[in-house]
């Protein structure tokens, strides 16, 4: 029977284990956030075809997609990684027909949010309805704003969220391999 003290000793020990894994984690998830801010601003600055307002949005739109994927495991993120992509490519078809026919309108945009959710329920993806709504929502209420080039919105979230997930992805797995070795060198 283990004494008290070598009780406290373990606790603490997984404790301190626990901390410096979520600090891990954050650090890395930062730095991945970073990176895909840098990537999609950087090229969007040097392909100068973009206004300012679309480039810091894109830089946004790419760190939000490296949060949704970065998770504690490389089948997790790979799973995020499927869910955003789908529902980012059908907000994007539906956002760029939409776009090359018609302007932003509020029931446009509703109307597109619709037959993006009955399109995912009927090929049984309906876990992916709330982002491709919040994308769709996204796309059109920018390219209501910016109205003169409505249509290059959809592209460019898509660029944004391919960046994003790209990166989140080989984020998330070279930390899982750092994890993984230091847990090896723990054990030994």
């Amino acid at each position: 029977m283990a004494t008290i003290e070598e009780q406290n000793t373990k606790t603490l020990t997984h404790e301190q284990s626990r901390i410096g894994q979520a600090v891990g984690h954050g650090v890395v998830l930062s730095i991945c956030c970073l990176i895909s801010y840098w990537i999609i601003t950087d090229i969007l600055v040097a392909a100068r075809f973009v206004p300012r307002d679309d480039e810091l949005l894109g830089g946004m739109w790419a760190v939000i997609a490296t949060i949704f994927v970065f998770r504690y495991s490389y089948k997790d993120s790979a799973r995020a990684a499927l869910s955003r992509m789908s529902a980012t490519l059908l907000s994007f078809v539906l956002c760029f027909v939409y776009l090359l026919i018609l302007p932003f309108r509020p029931l446009g945009m509703a109307a597109l949010i619709g037959v993006g959710t009955l399109v995912l329920s009927l090929i049984g993806r309906s876990d992916d309805i709330i982002t491709a709504g919040i994308t769709t929502a996204v796309v059109m209420v920018v390219a209501g704003i910016s109205p003169q080039h409505a249509w290059k919105q959809p592209i460019l979230r898509l660029i944004d969220t391919v960046v994003g997930i790209g990166v989140g992805i080989v984020g998330a797995s070279i930390y899982l391999r750092l994890l993984r070795s230091r847990n090896r060198r723990a054990t030994t």
